[in-house]
């Protein structure tokens, strides 16, 4: 397990902040117990910030049509919707929520294509408000593999305020490989042709990379 180059700024300004904090009380020469509770305090926020950042070492699974998790997290959405920003008729959406203790690294879920990269300012309603895929601060990404196209959408939440993607329209990616990370809890939406098959249920928790999600058809 490696700790994700995002994370090296946010762990600088608490090793930072704690060093300026820790000398201050010792230069002003408070009792030994504040010491220790700041002490505490402070590696027990690094050590929660180094997990959020953490990036686990894995195997992408998967083989022809399979598509694998982007993110890790929770199955909180399965069902048919009108996907309008890029296919513009009826797909499969299956949402994963991720909680600030899931690794907020994503992965793209086939190897294929990049057809479609865009950005979107916009609200911060909770992840899992119905009108987050479509309201809040997000990415959609399209992969074209070889038995279809598969969209998914970084989502902010009401924490996460900083979406990363890494790939740009052209681009082309290998099964599992990085694509972003989202600081702090979030969403990520991914929609499926409505004849795909679907290897998992509401409330399932799914391993970035390693599961599949489902099997496009020939």
């Amino acid at each position: 397990m490696t700790l994700h180059r995002e994370g090296f700024v946010p762990l600088g300004l608490v090793l930072v902040v704690s060093a300026l904090v820790l000398s201050g009380l010792f230069y002003f020469e408070v009792p030994k117990i504040a010491l220790w509770i700041v002490g505490s305090v402070s590696a027990i926020v690094f050590v929660l910030f180094a997990q959020f950042f953490r990036i686990p070492k894995r195997v992408p699974s998967g083989g022809a049509g399979d598509v694998i998790s982007p993110s890790d997290g929770k199955v909180v959405v399965i069902e048919k919707v009108n996907e309008s920003e890029y296919f513009q008729d009826e797909r499969i959406q299956v949402s994963v929520f991720m909680s600030p203790l899931n690794v907020h690294c994503q992965w793209t879920p086939m190897a294929g294509l990049v057809k479609y990269a865009k950005y979107h300012t916009g609200k911060y309603l909770v992840a899992w408000h119905p009108k987050s895929s479509t309201e809040n601060e997000r990415t959609t990404l399209v992969i074209e593999g070889e038995r279809g196209e598969v969209l998914f959408r970084q989502i902010a939440g009401a924490v996460a305020r900083r979406i990363r993607y890494y790939i740009t329209p052209g681009q082309v990616l290998t099964r599992g490989q990085e694509v972003g990370f989202i600081k702090f809890g979030s969403r990520i939406d991914i929609f499926l042709p409505p004849n795909a098959d679907i290897h998992v249920n509401l409330d399932d928790n799914v391993t970035g990379r390693e599961t599949i999600i489902a099997t496009l058809k020939d």
